[in-house]
């Protein structure tokens, strides 16, 4: 069980939030009046009242909403849990969606202070149910009645597509596969083949948004810029090999040039990272070799689930 601190808002982005007495929850939006509500996966942003506290023990005069933090609530460690938790709080059901975040410039407090609580304490949710929420309100966390829909990103690596030369058909014949199996698109990425973006993409999707699976499309031959696999490699915690071999091995009963494919499959932390060819048709028939398999497989990365072994 926690406490609502403070409520914070800004009606502009980039000016510092300010606090209010109580606010009212839009489902699917945000906060109203704040400038970050809209139909994305970051709403609202939530900071530990403990954590602001320590960091105030340490010399730090700031005020509620100093780090972009519209919700301070006492009583949670929000790093500590797991994105898809459902924060209740009167009317209003919060769904956690993200944790922490990039810095992409040091703000004041990081320049006053050398270092900066909001990149890796804050949260963010998404509103799904609305109403109103004043400071002196209670928030408990709420079991859900069903397991979370497997969600998954979609990532295409094509320097032609990015300049705008080639339409990606790939990208979305994968979306709407997975969307037709039950898997939410958290995101849909369109990249250059460079190994340096690609490796922050996944560390951000799997470390901060915590998704079940994310597909790649592209850069798995043989070409100079064709460097998929080794970013895939480079963030993984753990190998998942048997998948990449299902799908070769399967892949060359229909052509020798299966044969000439890099691609891998990994695990960073709880995700399922697997690269998939460039072309459509390639991607279709790699999809049939995993689909039916790998809900098992997400399950145990979730915690969840039993033994592999069969009876």
């Amino acid at each position: 069980m926690g406490v609502i601190k403070a409520i914070c808002i800004s009606e502009v982005r980039g000016v510092q939030k300010k606090q209010v007495p109580s606010a009212m929850f839009n489902p699917e939006w945000g906060i109203e009046g704040d400038a970050h509500g809209g139909n994305w996966h970051r709403q609202v942003s939530l900071l530990s009242f403990d954590k602001i506290e320590a960091f105030r023990a340490k010399g730090a005069e700031i005020d509620f909403g100093a780090f972009g933090e519209n919700l301070v609530v006492s009583g949670f460690d929000f790093r500590a849990l797991p994105v898809g938790t459902l924060l209740r709080c009167g009317e209003v059901l919060l769904e956690m969606t993200q944790i922490g975040k990039e810095c992409h410039t040091h703000c004041e407090i990081y320049k006053v202070m050398g270092d900066c609580i909001m990149p890796r304490e804050g949260v963010f949710a998404r509103v799904l149910q609305g109403g109103k929420i004043q400071v002196g309100d209670t928030m408990e966390i709420e079991p859900r009645k069903a397991p979370r829909p497997f969600q998954a990103a979609v990532i295409t690596l094509s320097d032609k597509s990015v300049k705008g030369e080639r339409e990606d058909k790939s990208g979305p014949a994968i979306v709407e596969r997975l969307q037709q199996e039950g898997y939410e698109i958290a995101e849909t990425l369109l990249l250059a083949d460079e190994q340096a973006v690609l490796q922050k993409q996944l560390i951000r999707l799997c470390d901060q948004r915590q998704l079940d699976l994310i597909l790649t499309t592209g850069g798995t031959g043989f070409a100079p810029r064709d460097v998929t696999p080794e970013a895939t490699l480079a963030v993984a915690h753990r190998q998942a090999p048997g998948i990449a071999e299902a799908i070769r091995a399967a892949s060359m009963q229909i052509t020798p040039r299966a044969m000439l494919s890099r691609g891998v499959s990994v695990i960073r932390g709880k995700t399922l990272i697997i690269n998939l060819p460039g072309s459509p048709k390639a991607v279709a028939e790699s999809m049939d070799v995993f689909l039916d398999t790998i809900p098992h497989a997400l399950t145990l990365l979730r915690g969840q689930g039993g033994e592999c072994a069969r009876k």
